[in-house]
């Protein structure tokens, strides 16, 4: 197993740019039903990450609760809890189930930095519980032999 076998490639995933404000990542975050996001600069570098309670925390902290300043305001200058590691494309299957323990996605990125997906959490987990299930239909069979 590789990254290859768990990517969503970034067509398919939601992310936005570093010079989008804080009201565009709230309205995107919205309409996708998403807690986090990718952020990736003018060139599809992977930045970092932008979850709501980073938004939730500089609305209270730096904006208090002004709507106005999310528009004034630029993700890239929003304060982040945790950041969100990327994993190269070349990445073992162990660097990813690892990282997932600590991430709900792990961007990916090729050897220049460019974020070219994502793969999620609840993927490893759903290839991984249909292994076992083979291997446990296996063990069946060669008992009933």
């Amino acid at each position: 197993m590789n990254v290859f076998d768990f990517i969503t490639l970034k067509h398919n995933t939601s992310y936005i740019e570093s010079d989008s404000t804080v009201r565009q990542a709230l309205e995107k975050m919205d309409q996708y039903k998403l807690t986090n996001l990718p952020v990736i600069d003018k060139d599809g570098k992977y930045v970092d990450s932008i979850s709501e309670g980073d938004v939730l925390r500089f609305m209270k902290n730096k904006a208090n609760f002004n709507k106005k300043l999310t528009e004034k305001t630029y993700i890239k200058d929003v304060p982040r809890y945790r950041s969100c590691e990327p994993l190269g494309i070349r990445s073992s299957f162990t660097d990813l189930f690892n990282l997932s323990l600590e991430q709900n996605f792990i961007p990916i990125v090729d050897d220049l930095g460019t974020y070219i997906g994502i793969v999620k959490r609840k993927d490893i987990i759903k290839s991984l519980s249909k292994y076992m299930h083979d291997v446990e239909n296996e063990e069946n069979y060669e008992v009933g032999k």
